[in-house]
């Protein structure tokens, strides 16, 4: 590059050749090595001995879309399915606000000082526009993220049904294979999930709020009909009236409901998360409805009906995975979509051609 100050008219000046730049890059700092991916053999062995690195490891696996990892992961849980089915499925939902992190905090150090080991599943909703989640449901359990004999595990919706980890059943397998006994399953409160919750555990619980409103409109009926217990949270304090009201309305509620299917009448407690009140009236009713759905045998029952459910709900969402991976049909689809957008034809006849097309193959 030319210098006009190396000019001999400019023969008196000085130029410094300045200060080298340093390298951006530590000079030290080694390249990090990819680890190599475990096989299926090594992953059950680790599971079967309690190893949490090898659990965390293989759920990461079972959520992974990448064909390599989803190979290696149907292959771990078909072998550690011998190994499931142990444990007590609790489900538990809520509006937004209700409490939910800080009961399963309360509820889970309780279940420890039984004895056992317990899971904690949490679905941490993802965001529409990027995708991404905060998984912050760790800090709200503080004790139990720290706890030697819990495992606390947030998991993106990924925009699955409702907020609705699309794994989750699978990790509860790899989970109770790892010795875990107990496994609380916390859904997204967002009113869509509670289904897909309710077809993969044992015990469904509803956290409520007193004092916000009609306490009746605050969730919805068909939600209610699925829980197996309702339990108004926050009842500390000047809160206490409204939460014994709450909870009257409840009960007369549920007078209006139709029988549950395990003869099971749902019961309606009070309790404070915060200061730790009435959570072991709250535990005796879990306890009160296992045992009596073991004695009329209908544990067992949900148990198969839950397998059935799953076994379809693999089927429909491989259909659809096949259909929208085919690169014909995404060639087909962008077209009619273009014509439909047009408006030179409807959306119905479209999708009709694209189906025809689909199953001609």
């Amino acid at each position: 590059m030319d210098h006009p100050e190396n000019d001999e008219k400019y023969i008196g000046l000085n130029v410094n050749s300045g200060v080298q730049q340093p390298p951006v890059v530590n000079p030290y700092l080694q390249p990090r090595r990819k680890k190599a991916l475990p096989s299926a053999s090594e992953l059950v062995e680790g599971i079967l001995r309690g190893d949490i690195t090898m659990l965390s490891r293989a759920v990461t696996m079972v959520e992974s879309l990448s064909p390599q990892h989803q190979a290696i992961a149907q292959e771990v849980i078909e072998k550690c399915l011998p190994h499931s089915g142990n444990s007590r499925r609790i489900g538990i939902t809520g509006v937004p606000g209700a409490g939910k992190s800080t009961s399963i905090d309360s509820f889970g150090l309780h279940v420890l000082k039984g004895g056992g080991k317990l899971a904690v599943l949490a679905i941490d909703p993802s965001s529409e526009r990027t995708k991404g989640s905060i998984l912050g449901d760790k800090t709200r359990m503080e004790r139990l993220a720290v706890h030697p004999d819990a495992f606390v595990r947030p998991s993106p919706s990924a925009g699955s049904l409702g907020g609705v980890a699309r794994k989750t059943r699978e990790t509860i397998v790899l989970c109770e294979a790892a010795g875990f006994n107990n496994i609380f399953v916390e859904t997204v409160g967002v009113g869509q999930s509670e289904t897909a919750v309710h077809s993969m555990v044992d015990f469904f619980l509803l956290l409520q709020l007193a004092g916000t409103g009609d306490e009746l409109q605050g969730i919805k009926r068909g939600i209610m009909e699925m829980a197996d217990g309702i339990v108004i949270n926050k009842a500390d304090g000047d809160n206490i009236p409204r939460a014994q009201l709450a909870q009257a309305q409840f009960r007369s509620a549920l007078h209006l409901f139709p029988p549950t299917a395990s003869g099971w009448q749902p019961e309606v407690l009070t309790y404070s998360g915060y200061y730790e009140l009435g959570i072991a009236e709250v535990w005796d009713m879990i306890d009160r409805y296992f045992e009596f759905v073991k004695g009329n045998g209908y544990f067992e029952q949900k148990r198969l009906q839950q397998a059935r459910y799953w076994m379809y709900e693999t089927i429909d969402e491989q259909l659809r995975r096949h259909f929208y991976d085919n690169p014909r049909i995404a060639a087909l689809l962008a077209d009619k979509e273009a014509r439909v957008l047009a408006n030179r034809q409807s959306s119905f006849t479209a999708a009709r051609d694209v189906l025809n097309a689909y199953f001609e193959e």
